[in-house]
């Protein structure tokens, strides 16, 4: 998301910290070009003026001007305003009320409600560890339903079972009867889709938010529909009163005029992200880290969030112990490494959120580096047990084998070797420093893939 955006800012923004001092009139050049960015991002006409008149406004005054190093304090100035843009803080559900909170998802066809309901179901059980349960009111769409009752046991979430012959206000004051006596926290209400705004539709959902008294109403609404969405999303606004907006398919979305349109078209947060089409694929939106990340100066905090929640803690407990008592990192413990990033959405997902990396994501595409990740797992694969735990025995006769056993070159062997050691090495140099477990469990002892 954002990566338009971001190599025009970033280029535009180097401009301006590569000049010693700062005048009227190159401010106004840089404008013009963040202007253009923001425009080509698709983000609305209204956001960018209103963006672009108060960067002017405290670039042009005392701030800026009697500033030691006044080409940082105006980089810190468009950072602030992007952060005033999107919503300034992480503003999280509000499902302080008597259980059970009831979450509605309202939005059109398509934009992706139901695994959305899923998702984050799966989020508030690991994160806020609520009991859940998924409901469906989309009668219109049988498919919808048993979508929606796989993907529930997918999570582990509660399911509520409904039909198409029920009215949707029935199905939601039964799923709610019953949440109360299983004691579940949060009723997660998923409503059905049209493919554009209609009277029937905002008046059977009318009555639905009616019925149930939801503690969150979010829009869920396409990134990659650009500043479409934040018009939809106002539209829906207009006709009912939303929480919150959830942006989906944004590792889709280059641009990301969705996320910087909504909060001042609609006066409504963004909530979370769908990052991915995995049911882990989705993360609260902070405006702050993401404007970090639009300038180009990463977003670690989220990466070490990430890591917490994705990585296994007792696999790199595990490894950190066998390393510190001398032994060494053999090739299971790399594929176990390789595992590890794949489950923090591969080297392209990491190098979004690492300071300073945005200029190698071109290098290191998401599809790319699963695809590496793959090859080395199954060169892996094609080793004897005894192999993988003591790599010194691979010869050349072995190596080819190897190579042959997985439909690869014997430099593949090669590649992946000397990728090993350079990992073993520094696995040492971290246990001798006593930092080894901070750092498996920090990262994962995570590494990009090895070049070709």
């Amino acid at each position: 998301m954002f990566d338009n955006l971001t190599d025009r800012l970033s280029s535009t923004l180097r401009d301006v910290t590569g000049r010693g001092r700062l005048t009227e009139e190159n401010i106004q050049d840089t404008l013009r070009e963040v202007r253009m960015a923001l425009l080509e991002a698709d983000v609305a006409l209204p956001v960018v003026k209103g963006f672009v008149e108060k960067v002017k406004v405290r670039a042009l005054g005392e701030e800026v001007m009697k500033s030691l190093s006044p080409s940082q304090a105006f980089v810190k100035i468009v950072n602030d305003e992007l952060i005033a843009v999107m919503g300034a803080a992480f503003e999280g559900l509000n499902l302080a009320v008597k259980p059970p909170a009831v979450i509605l998802l309202a939005g059109l066809q398509g934009a992706g409600k139901t695994t959305t309901a899923a998702k984050l179901a799966k989020w508030l059980m690991e994160n806020e560890k609520k009991k859940v349960m998924l409901v469906s009111a989309d009668v219109y769409r049988p498919a919808a339903i048993k979508q929606l009752e796989t993907l529930s046991g997918e999570v582990g979430a509660e399911f509520f079972p409904s039909d198409a012959s029920q009215k949707p206000v029935d199905i939601a004051n039964a799923a709610l009867k019953e949440a109360k006596t299983k004691f579940v926290d949060v009723v997660i209400l998923d409503t059905a889709g049209r493919l554009h705004i209609d009277d029937e539709m905002m008046s059977e959902i009318k009555e639905l938010h009616q019925a149930v008294n939801p503690a969150e109403t979010l829009f869920v609404v396409d990134a990659m529909t650009g500043q479409d969405a934040a018009n939809t999303a106002k539209a829906f606004n207009d006709a009912l009163e939303l929480s919150g907006v959830v942006l989906t398919k944004s590792d889709g979305d280059a641009r990301g005029g969705a996320a910087l349109s909504v909060r001042m078209i609609t006066g409504k947060p963004i909530k979370f992200l769908g990052i991915a089409e995995k049911l882990d694929g989705l993360e609260p939106f902070h405006p702050d880290r993401m404007a970090s990340r639009i300038l180009g100066m990463g977003d670690v905090l989220s990466l070490v969030e990430e890591a917490e929640r994705k990585l296994d803690k007792s696999k790199a407990d595990r490894l950190a112990r066998k390393i510190k008592k001398g032994k060494s990192f053999d090739l299971n413990d790399l594929k176990d490494q390789f595992q590890q990033m794949r489950n923090m959405g591969g080297m392209a997902s990491m190098l979004e959120k690492v300071p300073g990396m945005g200029n190698a994501m071109d290098a290191v595409q998401s599809d790319a580096g699963e695809k590496e990740l793959r090859r080395m797992e199954s060169l892996i694969d094609s080793m004897t047990p005894m192999e993988r735990s003591r790599p010194e025995l691979i010869n050349g006769s072995r190596k080819k084998r190897i190579a042959n056993g997985s439909g690869m070159q014997i430099q593949d062997v090669n590649r992946l070797l000397k990728q090993h050691k350079q990992m073993a090495k520094m696995m040492k140099k971290f246990s001798k420093k006593g930092g080894m477990t901070k750092m498996m469990r920090g990262l994962g002892g995570m590494m990009p893939p090895m070049g070709r």
